[in-house]
């Protein structure tokens, strides 16, 4: 990494207003040249105390404020977000590491979260049943909680964020934002762009840091509920920290999502659908595609085609025209994932391609190109936990139900996929798979806004998912009226 340092300073977002704090401060680099962007400071406890603060005070006009109206907001944001489009995918880019096409996808399926809760108006709708007694009505109606948090984390500094906040508001919740301590600057564009159209100040705040930061939302008497996407084990421990402390919580973790190729499978389409997403995004994302199931025979054509596809993958900064892979976040993430390769090998797997000897890795920025183990075995280290990188594992199984029993042995159980030409074969792995999300000729997995984000056992923990009508029984708690008026 460069040891030029840059004097620009990530403000927080307090109260409608940008503040610099008083914390820790670090530098942080572009992860594709090495290049210092911005200082970042962590919030200390009075800033974060600050954040809470404001966010509770906008809390009640804000809840009275007409759904419509709050929904109108988000509208006027949208319009805000289609405008600098060019400015936040290029932010994306430069911060996360992303290809320009793989944060032109982001920036959409961001829009798609603000255009779902632009529909609030109607997910918010209760239940009346008249003369449930005699003279009596009942009818049901949904509350905003509070004060909420989002704890977001690297991979998607754009996207994840949408996923919470604005349906939290529309719901007619205020909110504190605390962003990843790896891509601050995106979170802070967008509450900027939001406050531009028009959201009352203390709606929207936001924080930075790292656990301290995290620990004193987590117990905030003030904050109501929490979101977060992470990590497992950081995701089961914000559930239970944040559930000790009265909160409601939705914590996504982590993942070791697997594809199942058929023998009837058409070859060349399924190569290439599962190489897009082990390799997209760097295989930073939690529906990465992790492990292939190799069925049958279709296992030597199939791993000599995935090579073939990963030998002509650009590797290279996620700006530059053509590039189809970018950086990891950190040189220390990057050096976790070398390791991991090192464990295959230790374990007896075949590495079919090693992706540290390519050019890019041996550059100043944190490449690591597309790295194929083979006869990879389910107790191995690289099949069981989760890598997080460019690192793709093909598993040999004899049919359908032994790939079925490895994917239900896993400890994750968020995303799973099959390749096949049978409808027959496709409904008995749909039934079977215990996943929260499962695709059909389909490596990526992840369901638009108006579906909840639905990952199971090691994958989640919590009641309620994060996006479709989940979010909304989320943000909001029900109350039951029973109504007599009686007759003059």
């Amino acid at each position: 990494m460069s040891s030029t340092a840059v004097s620009t300073v990530l403000p927080m977002f307090i109260a409608g207003e940008r503040r610099e704090s008083r914390g820790h401060a670090e530098q942080l680099f572009n992860p594709a040249t090495g290049a210092p962007t911005v200082i970042f400071q962590h919030s200390t406890r009075d800033e974060i105390n600050a954040a809470v603060d404001a966010a509770q005070a906008a809390f009640p006009a804000w809840s009275r404020t007409p759904v419509l109206q709050r929904c109108r907001v988000l509208f006027h944001f949208h319009g805000m977000l289609e405008r600098h489009a060019d400015e936040l995918i290029a932010l994306i880019t430069e911060e996360n590491g992303k290809t320009l096409e793989e944060s032109k996808g982001s920036f959409q399926r961001g829009l798609e979260c603000i255009e779902f809760a632009g529909g609030a108006t109607s997910l918010m709708m209760g239940d009346t049943v008249e003369r449930v007694g005699t003279g009596v009505d009942g009818y049901s109606i949904r509350q905003p909680l509070g004060v909420c948090a989002g704890i977001t984390p690297f991979n998607f500094p754009f996207m994840v964020p949408l996923w919470m906040y604005p349906m939290a508001i529309a719901c007619g919740n205020t909110f504190v934002h605390k962003p990843s301590e790896r891509v601050p600057r995106s979170a802070m564009r967008i509450a900027e762009l939001l406050h531009e159209s028009g959201l009352p100040p203390g709606v929207l705040n936001v924080v930075h840091g790292a656990r301290e930061t995290v620990d004193a939302l987590l117990t905030h008497p003030k904050i109501r509920a929490v979101s977060f996407v992470g990590s497992s084990a950081v995701a089961k421990y914000i559930y239970a920290t944040a559930a000790a402390n009265g909160k409601r919580v939705q914590a996504l973790g982590g993942a070791k999502n697997h594809s199942v190729v058929m023998p009837d499978a058409d070859l060349r389409s399924a190569a290439q659908v599962v190489m897009a997403s082990s390799f997209g995004c760097a295989g930073e994302r939690c529906v990465a595609t992790s492990v292939v199931v190799a069925v049958g025979d279709i296992a030597d054509p199939l791993i000599a085609e995935l090579r073939r596809i990963a030998d002509s993958m650009r590797v290279g900064d996620g700006a530059a025209p053509g590039s189809e892979m970018g950086p990891i976040i950190t040189p220390e993430a990057k050096k976790r994932i070398a390791g991991y390769v090192d464990a295959g090998i230790a374990d007896g797997a075949t590495l079919v391609r090693d992706g540290r000897k390519d050019s890019c890795s041996q550059s100043s920025g944190n490449f690591l190109g597309p790295t194929i183990f083979d006869n990879v075995t389910p107790q191995m280290k690289i099949a069981r936990e989760e890598i997080f990188g460019p690192v793709l594992s093909v598993v040999r199984v004899k049919n359908l139900q032994e790939a079925i029993d490895l994917i239900n042995s896993s400890q994750y159980g968020n995303a799973s996929s099959i390749f096949t030409r049978s409808g027959n074969t496709a409904r008995e792995f749909v039934t079977s798979t215990q996943t929260g999300m499962v695709g059909v000729n389909v490596g990526v997995p992840a369901p638009t806004a108006i579906f909840p984000f639905a990952g199971w056992r090691g994958s989640f923990f919590g009641d309620l998912h994060a996006l479709g009508k989940d979010s909304v029984q989320f943000y909001t708690e029900s109350k039951v009226v029973t109504c007599r008026w009686p007759e003059d």
